[in-house]
């Protein structure tokens, strides 16, 4: 029998945060069908520290990862937060990916791996999903990775 989802995160050493609360108006999730559609999610760690700056500037391609692997793991504890389970996923359909960027960096595919990858180790072909990754001026709290999913769910 294959892992769950919980299994497979635990492996890796890796603790799924308490679901961040909005801090404007809006639903951190909307679900239509079995479709979740996942606010933005930033890159705050477990622990609940900010993971922040400016990739090209003061960080580079791996912390920029972390901050990506950060934004998963908050996108995850979303749909835990709405379905009761992540092993309820049946794909992570779409990532749309915003890299706090300078204007020469050009690498956010590579930062957004971290995401990627987590959702794949995690979920194994379910998390196998279409994305964009998109370099930024700016995001809020000066954080350096903010993502947003679509998932289908059970």
């Amino acid at each position: 029998m294959a892992d769950t989802a919980e299994t497979n995160l635990s492996k890796l050493g890796l603790t799924l945060p308490e679901a961040i609360a909005p801090v404007a108006n809006y639903v951190p999730v909307a679900r239509t069908g079995n479709l979740l559609f996942v606010s933005g999610q930033i890159s705050k760690s477990p622990s609940g520290t900010l993971l922040k700056g400016k990739l090209g500037v003061d960080v580079g391609i791996a912390e920029g990862q972390a901050a990506a692997e950060a934004c998963a793991l908050n996108i995850l504890a979303q749909v835990k937060a709405t379905v009761g389970s992540l092993d309820a996923i049946v794909r992570v359909v779409r990532l749309n990916a915003f890299v706090n960027s300078a204007p020469d960096f050009v690498d956010q595919p590579l930062v957004v791996n971290g995401a990627s990858n987590l959702f794949v180790n995690v979920l194994g072909d379910k998390g196998k999903h279409s994305r964009t990754a998109v370099g930024v001026a700016a995001l809020p709290l000066g954080v350096a990775v903010e993502i947003d999913a679509i998932i289908e769910v059970a």
